[in-house]
């Protein structure tokens, strides 16, 4: 018997090739076959998304990735929203405030204990245009990665003067001075609701929250929710929630879909059409020093991230 996950991945063989080798193999199965299904669905994705250019904001968008729930998808979706909408042809930075440096991994950049970082620019002051990398991967994805050193962050950020504004300071000094502007900026948080966040906040103006499609997706939200409220109401007006995605997503399970239509009935205009299937592409990924826009272009998990940043991109800045 064929393993699921071994149907998947031939799937996405299939959508790789020339459209006719596609149509040839899916004709060669019955239309009812899950595999011929795959197949004819991604390939009809891959050929809406090839032709679609997207929408760039008048202003810069910048997009605060959190849930204080861990393993949840905040920094999968943080870096690979960021190289979908690069490689449309925006300009994008992300900004790792997470210790683990997961982000900076999987874009390729340096993140070494003695590599300037976003340590060094909340803390001591340092321009991020400084310790600003490339990332490999897009000509204009950038990243200001993390290091170790941001562990202890937490603690060293109380006694410093405006200590929630420190991240939003240096954030609106580099945009105003860049020579080319950024059409979005990313911002991926730690799982938890320290400094480090409240500065991701007081930074954006919308926050996006990953929710995986699984049991108790939903414990703890409510707590997320009213911090966020917090911020808006005494640090940073602007903020709101714009986007909620549903990730890990398994469309065989009554769990997967249950959740997903609980999370939709609370949050009827943030959660996106665009869901994101559990992949083992996604996963793989960054162990390559990549994203799985990158690493395997057609595959499942970057297509649903390709129609996720699509939908982000049309949907544009809340009013």
């Amino acid at each position: 018997m064929k393993h699921p996950e071994g149907e998947l991945a031939e799937a996405s063989n299939e959508a790789r090739s020339d459209a006719p080798v596609v149509t040839n193999a899916a004709s060669s199965f019955d239309d009812s076959t899950p595999l011929a299904r795959e197949i004819a669905d991604l390939t009809r994705r891959r050929r809406l998304l090839a032709g679609l250019e997207l929408p760039m904001p008048s202003a810069t968008r910048v997009i605060t990735v959190a849930n204080q729930k861990g393993g949840v998808g905040k920094t999968t979706t943080t870096v690979n929203l960021a190289a979908a909408l690069a490689r449309s042809g925006a300009r994008v930075l992300v900004i790792d405030l997470d210790p683990q440096g997961n982000a900076s991994t999987a874009m390729g950049v340096d993140h070494r204990s003695e590599v300037p970082s976003v340590y060094d620019v909340i803390i001591d002051d340092v321009p991020m245009a400084d310790v600003v990398q490339k990332s490999p991967e897009f000509a204009a994805l950038y990243c200001v990665p993390a290091t170790i050193h941001l562990a202890g962050a937490e603690i060293e950020l109380v006694s410093l003067v405006a200590r929630e504004q420190r991240l939003s300071t240096a954030l609106h000094e580099f945009l105003l001075e860049s020579p080319e502007p950024f059409h979005y900026v990313f911002i991926d948080c730690p799982p938890s609701l320290g400094l480090l966040t409240i500065n991701a906040f007081v930074a954006a103006q919308e926050v996006l929250i990953p929710i995986q499609c699984e049991y108790y997706a939903l414990e703890g939200l409510s707590q997320l929710l009213n911090n966020i409220e917090l911020i808006e109401r005494r640090l940073n007006p602007a903020l709101t929630v714009s986007t909620i995605l549903l990730t890990m997503y398994d469309g065989r399970t009554n769990l997967a879909n249950q959740v997903a239509q609980d999370v939709r009935d609370h949050f009827p205009k943030q959660v996106l059409d665009a869901m994101i299937p559990r992949s083992v592409r996604i996963s793989e990924a960054p162990s390559y020093g990549q994203t799985v826009i990158s690493y395997d272009t057609n595959s499942p998990g970057s297509l649903s991230y390709l129609e996720a940043a699509a939908e982000i991109a049309r949907r544009g800045a809340p009013a």
